[in-house]
């Protein structure tokens, strides 16, 4: 079930807050159990199949966190980290099994010059965040650094919350432990829920979902394109991916709030940055501080000689690649920000680059972004040797005129809101208050009237994180 449909927001979201907040349901193990059921058929919607996985996945990191809080406590670390790295490989084969078998497999066969029988397995939706949120849970109970779950249902609510399920951010355990049994939800957290959902909604269905057609045209004519229409595909794809993914996950926050859990944030204007090191610290924040903390900390950081740090940044960025999709675009992605960091650290690029620094980041991230979109290797380079005019049928077309004679609005305005406009609200209403009080209440008003008018008449409406 997709945020942005009549479905969930007239159906399911209202059902869901009478349920949550009717006053028979008072106890914390009751709300508990509520969410978790609306969760599983949250899932089971769209996966009516997969969310016996899902379920699998519960319960088996429930019994690893039991069985490795058991083994510490009677000081059998040995035992307790052999049971870590089970759960590791349990959940990286789960993984593995359903979102690059099949690829391996294949390139398996290409080598070998021979077919290869091969099942089609459908991609779980959500796999990637739900399984690495599973390893985040058993790997803080090794750490000692959150305390382990004796009920399998507040792992679950961990696990299949279904605010954040499908697409992130994603929750460290040691981050919400806390409001598994002891949240509070209040009139404040709700109402500041209510206005980033619906910010995140009209990220989503207003920018992303036109921007997407004015991207998926250009990739679409590959062969045919102009130059300005490879550039305008490639910023509208860059705007696309932002709204898409940072729309979900204001909406995923904005839930979450409603029901009392805080999660964390996962965007901060990252075409703002002025280094491609900068970019990662505001772009899917969740997913870099988790590839941080539980994969290049451990490996020994940049505390380490020249080679090994090097070897740790590499493990991390193709890990980063392969973790978006089995497809050498991926992989080749990874490995070219990891070529890029790997440069900008050497050569301590971040702080020559000076106001420079905004044109070099956003010149790489939009060339960077075609090798993510592209369907294969050969394609993404094609596009962008039509972008500097290599290969190219003319400079400018008729679908470049087409594009921004009904798409101009959404691209200018996909500009506007790539830099934090709130702020300046946000200062206008210390000095403004009691109008900025009428404004505000009237601006939620219309967003939620103007984007849900969006919603309706529009049937293009996919989340680009759901393939991952």
């Amino acid at each position: 079930m997709v945020f942005s449909t009549t479905v969930f927001l007239f159906l399911f979201l209202p059902c869901v807050l009478i349920g949550y907040y009717n006053p028979f349901f008072k106890s914390r193990n009751f709300k508990n159990i509520f969410l978790f059921i609306v969760s599983i058929g949250f899932y089971a919607w769209g996966e009516p199949i997969y969310v016996l996985l899902m379920l699998c996945s519960i319960i088996a990191n429930w019994f690893f966190g039991v069985m490795i809080e058991r083994a510490q406590n009677k000081n059998k670390n040995g035992r307790g980290k052999v049971l870590l790295i089970i759960a590791i490989l349990y959940n990286m084969g789960f993984l593995f099994v359903f979102k690059y078998l099949m690829f391996v497999l294949t390139n398996i066969g290409l080598l070998l010059n021979r077919d290869i029988a091969m099942l089609n397995i459908a991609l779980p939706i959500g796999i990637s965040f739900y399984s690495f949120q599973a390893l985040s849970y058993v790997i803080d109970v090794y750490r000692g650094n959150g305390t382990v779950q004796k009920n399998p249902l507040n792992v679950g609510i961990y696990i299949a919350l279904f605010p954040q399920l499908i697409a992130g951010p994603i929750v460290r355990y040691k981050t919400i432990e806390k409001e598994i049994m002891n949240r509070k939800e209040n009139f404040t957290d709700f109402s500041d829920g209510v206005n980033r959902f619906l910010k995140g909604l009209a990220k989503k269905v207003i920018l992303a979902n036109n921007l997407a057609l004015v991207a998926d045209m250009s990739f679409g004519m590959v062969s045919e394109l102009s130059v300005v229409m490879a550039w305008l595909g490639a910023i509208a794809y860059t705007m696309q991916i932002y709204f898409d993914f940072s729309g979900y996950s204001d909406m995923a926050i904005g839930l979450g709030r409603m029901f009392g859990f805080h999660f964390m944030e996962n965007f901060n204007f990252p075409y703002l940055a002025r280094s491609i090191t900068d970019f990662w610290r505001r772009w899917h924040i969740s997913l870099g501080s988790w590839f941080r903390d539980y994969v290049y900390i451990p490996l020994g950081g940049n505390r380490v000689k020249k080679g090994r740090w090097l070897f740790n940044l590499c493990v991390v960025w193709s890990v980063t690649g392969i973790w978006h999709g089995a497809n050498w675009t991926f992989i080749l992605w990874g490995f070219l920000y990891f070529v890029i960091l790997m440069v900008e650290k050497l050569t301590n690029l971040e702080k020559k680059l000076g106001w420079f620094g905004h044109v070099y980041t956003l010149f790489f991230v939009i060339i960077l972004w075609i090798v993510f979109r592209a369907e294969n290797v050969g394609m993404a380079f094609s596009y962008i040797q039509v972008m500097f005019g290599i290969g190219a049928s003319k400079v400018w077309d008729d679908s470049v005129s087409f594009c921004l004679l009904n798409y101009k609005a959404y691209l200018i305005l996909g500009v506007l809101c790539c830099v934090p406009l709130s702020k300046v609200f946000n200062g206008l209403t210390v000095r403004y208050r009691k109008a900025s009080d009428i404004i505000y209440v009237f601006s939620v008003v219309f967003i939620m009237f103007f984007t849900i008018s969006y919603m309706v008449k529009s049937a293009y409406n996919p989340f680009i994180y759901f393939n991952f």
